[in-house]
């Protein structure tokens, strides 16, 4: 009989560490019957190693590693340091979509597993950007601004011709992007009734919408467009002064996915100049948006949220379960389903 694995869950404030006991423990139970029934011979492990993120991480993560040979963790630094500091780990399972707080070429030199947690929060981000579309459009948060924090009617004047919203049936609607977060916008968008146009180079097969060719195409005949690229070399800045002009007048802008896909101050200025309507942004050049920032002068036309996009109760408990899912692979010897190193 050998020793029983040790694994240590570093979970914080959004992953809870409880989420990924849970998770290891049913991925486990799930191991033992399987192997049973096929005659395996079992990897017993022992109690998982709840561990809080704080700001002083590194020494914590150390600490809690002595002897450990599985990691799992939101954001905990695995840093150079402490990989040496833990010799027995063998496996680090982020729960996020990109090891980000991993250095990998440690992680290599000190022949440490590495995998990830991609596709967790699609559907919620799907979800938020289809709710902050909708709120752009019909002016809801201005509305309930009004009446619920000021006791004042004045958003009725949200109810006459010249301010009221757009609808979702029959409008143009462009969606720059189509990996896991845009493919499910335009079905939703799609059920809306909405006319929906997608740009994306490198997707191939059938979508839902209309493939146009080019962004210019497609800037041109949306009067809303949703970001949903992946944030690279080649797309920082994507969206700026140039392509914001090729909108119609009163177009609306909606960023759920990277801020630095937008140039934020041509978007203020084509907020300010009346090119565009309205915007309604999840994520930011900086974050926390800077207090001087011109955004937060422009309340009336533009709808802000502090990077909620993939916080939902079921994306937690979704980057649980995969990362669980490929700790049972290490276990069994099995090849990782997402791993970088």
């Amino acid at each position: 009989m050998t020793e029983p694995i040790k694994i240590v869950a570093a979970g914080d404030h959004f992953v809870l560490p409880s989420l990924i006991t849970r998770a290891v423990e049913h991925e486990a139970e799930r191991a033992t019957v399987k192997e049973l029934k096929l005659g395996w011979p079992l990897e017993p492990f022992g109690p998982v190693a709840e561990v809080m993120e704080a700001s002083d991480a590194e020494e914590e993560l150390i600490e809690a590693l002595s002897g450990a040979e599985v990691l799992v963790t939101q954001m905990g630094p695995v840093t150079e340091r402490v990989l040496a500091a833990s010799p027995s780990l063998r496996l680090v399972v982020v729960c996020r979509g990109g090891p980000v707080n991993v250095n990998l070429e440690a992680a290599k030199a000190h022949d440490v597993r590495v995998c990830f947690t991609p596709g967790r929060n699609a559907a919620a981000t799907a979800e938020f950007t289809v709710g902050l579309l909708l709120a752009a459009l019909r002016r809801i948060p201005q509305a309930h601004h009004l009446l619920a924090g000021q006791g004042s009617w004045e958003g009725s004047t949200y109810y006459t011709y010249e301010n009221s919203g757009l609808e979702l049936e029959d409008l143009p609607v462009g969606l720059v992007g189509y990996g896991a977060v845009g493919s499910r916008v335009a079905r939703v968008l799609c059920a809306f009734g909405a006319q929906v146009m997608v740009h994306d180079p490198y997707v191939r097969g059938e979508i839902h919408g209309l493939r146009v060719a080019s962004l210019d195409e497609l800037l041109r005949r949306s009067r809303v467009i949703t970001l949903h690229a992946r944030l690279t070399e080649e797309t920082r800045g994507l969206i700026g002064a140039r392509e914001l002009a090729l909108l119609p007048p009163g177009a609306v802008v909606v960023n759920a996915a990277r801020g630095p896909l937008l140039d934020e101050e041509a978007l203020c200025d084509a907020l300010e100049s009346g090119q565009l309507s309205a915007a309604a942004l999840d994520t930011y050049a900086r974050e926390p948006v800077p207090a001087d920032s011109r955004l937060l002068g422009l309340a009336e036309r533009v709808v802000m949220t502090p990077h909620l996009g993939g916080a939902s109760r079921a994306v937690a408990e979704k980057a649980a379960r995969i990362a669980a899912e490929e700790v049972g692979r290490w276990m069994r010897g099995e090849p990782p389903a997402h791993c970088l190193t």
